[in-house]
């Protein structure tokens, strides 16, 4: 992946997570929907399992980018289970929450790769030159808190300066309400809008959501 930023003619960095310095571990959705089956008694076999994860994963990952607000982890647990067949009436927000946090730490045991080449030294470099930085995320599955942790545990969360995730304000890119919340965040509330550069591999939700608020962007090329 490349990773040609111009450092210089931007004051601060928002950086996409998924797919852009991190991807999930290669075993860790296979584990999950394991994990998803045995928990919530799912009587389907395990292939039909992972496909009914995936589609519903899309499409509200979708459904989010094109109406720019943001589905709940549960919500997203509860059209999967609806769609398998379980009696979703006999669950409540404690049983799914206590799910929640045992998928918490099957993701941080199988831990998603960074992609991002040398992405210490890219964020160390950007912080030595007195810029700031901060993660901007879309969530579904995995929410912020636990996304904290994770960066937390790779030593990055010194990197950065705020977090802003769309499962914690209820919004997803490209809505310009969340590029908003990245402006309303920075401690030079005079600097312009274009030397805030955010960089991501989403053509729709990173690039141009960012260009229509008036930041600057960069699309990473896989």
């Amino acid at each position: 992946m490349k990773t040609d930023i111009d450092i210089h003619n931007h004051c601060h960095f928002s950086f996409d997570l998924w797919l852009t310095l991190i991807k999930s571990h290669p075993e860790f959705k296979a584990k999950r929907v394991e994990l998803f089956s045995s928990f919530f008694e799912v009587n389907k076999p395990m292939d039909e399992v992972a496909k009914t994860v995936k589609y519903y994963d899309d499409l509200c990952n979708t459904i989010n980018e094109i109406t720019g607000g943001n589905i709940d982890t549960f919500e997203i647990y509860l059209m999967i289970l609806g769609a398998l067949e379980v009696d979703v009436k006999l669950l409540n927000k404690e049983k799914l929450n206590e799910f929640y946090l045992k998928s918490e730490d099957l993701f941080l045991q199988y831990k998603p790769v960074v992609i991002f080449e040398n992405i210490h030294d890219v964020f160390d470099n950007i912080k030595s030159h007195g810029k700031t930085i901060n993660i901007l995320s879309n969530t579904g599955f995995i929410k912020g808190t636990t996304m904290r942790k994770f960066l937390i545990h790779e030593n990055l969360d010194q990197y950065i300066d705020f977090h802003i995730y769309s499962d914690e304000i209820n919004c997803s890119k490209p809505n310009p309400l969340i590029f908003q919340e990245v402006k309303n965040q920075l401690k030079d509330q005079d600097l312009p809008l274009e030397k805030i550069l955010h960089i991501g591999d989403n053509p729709i939700a990173d690039y141009k959501g960012a260009q229509d608020f008036g930041f600057s962007a960069h699309l990473l090329k896989h």
